[in-house]
């Protein structure tokens, strides 16, 4: 299968601090390859990497330069830098257009930058503008439209030029539910393969939301740089199937609390108003026959039954209580 985008033993510290260790991950065309991890645990750090903001330094001690390596469209970020640039569309986190230029103005100027000529760009802006719904707004400057609009103008700007691979780091951070949805609406059908096989871009997204990386074909869980696992998140859930428990009741601090004593309950989190107790396999039965005839003093269970795992429960797996930082369901 071709790889769009292809990194090997990707590390980076900054003073000292490692924020990426031995780092790699490949992404396929018509992929959507989700990068996971709580605030701090290198995943803006690892877009930088990929898109040539940043130098990797070497990973361990007997590590040769041939084997940290990334390939964007077939090319050596590290070698052939301007010609793997020239396959990515990249999206930062934060707004990085110019708010005092018009919609049409700032997707012309990085047409013209990534060498589109005249009779080449507008028609291809127009066509993008038509994409991300932005088009009856082509005059309005960007510094006046609303978070959601400036995320897919920022989009609609890493996809002037037709990368091959996008890069987006953490693209739906702060904005309403509806605009995340438009937004995911709008790389699904970027990587729908209406373009013939192979044509597909290749996406790479970051992001802290266990939802959105539900959408994605496979996932990384980032944690304190390590890259911990990786999958499809279907087969990632399969692997907790019958241990996962889903507990109401009140007051739901001392129930917490009651249930990690019992034996067979691995772990016991807050979901919300709701509790997930990970029992150990096979053994989900016979926990929940113990919290039945276990009486927590002021304590009452409203509802307790089994659930298909979600993928935080299995990123709880992977890291201890002390580490986890904060992802969002």
């Amino acid at each position: 299968m071709e790889r769009l985008i292809e990194a090997n033993h990707l590390h980076r510290s900054f003073d000292g601090l490692v924020a990426v260790e031995d780092v790699s991950l490949t992404v396929a065309p018509g992929e959507i390859y989700g990068l996971l991890g709580p605030d701090g645990a290198g995943k803006t750090t690892t877009l930088r990497l990929l898109c040539g903001a940043l130098q990797p330094t070497r990973t361990r001690p007997g590590l040769a330069d041939g084997q940290v390596s990334i390939y964007i469209g077939g090319f050596d970020m590290l070698r052939q830098t301007e010609q793997a640039r020239s396959q990515i569309g990249y999206l930062p986190q934060r707004f990085s257009l110019y708010e005092e230029m018009t919609v049409l103005e700032n997707l012309r100027f990085f047409a013209e930058v990534r060498g589109l000529q005249a009779t080449d760009w507008r028609p291809r802006c127009m066509q993008i503008l038509e994409f991300v719904d932005l088009a009856e707004f082509t005059n309005r400057r960007a510094g006046h439209l609303s978070g959601g609009m400036k995320q897919k103008l920022g989009l609609a700007a890493a996809l002037v030029h037709q990368p091959r691979a996008l890069l987006l780091d953490e693209p739906t951070t702060g904005v309403d539910p509806v605009t995340r949805q438009d937004f995911w609406q709008l790389i699904i059908q970027l990587v729908a393969n209406d373009q013939g096989p192979g044509e597909s871009p290749a996406v790479l997204i970051s992001t802290p939301y266990m939802d959105e990386a539900a959408r994605c074909t496979r996932v990384g869980f980032l944690h304190q740089g390590h890259l911990v696992l990786e999958g499809c998140p279907r087969e990632l859930r399969s692997t907790l199937d019958g241990q996962i428990l889903e507990l109401s009741g009140h007051p739901i601090k001392v129930l917490r609390k009651s249930l990690r004593s019992l034996e067979h309950v691995e772990d016991v989190q807050m979901f919300g108003d709701r509790l997930h107790i990970r029992v150990a396999a096979g053994k989900a039965d016979q926990v929940i026959s113990e919290i039945g005839r276990q009486t927590v003093e002021q304590a009452r269970v409203t509802r307790l039954r089994t659930i298909e795992p979600q993928l935080e429960d299995v990123f709880m797996t992977l890291v201890a209580p002390g580490e986890r930082g904060e992802l969002n369901g």
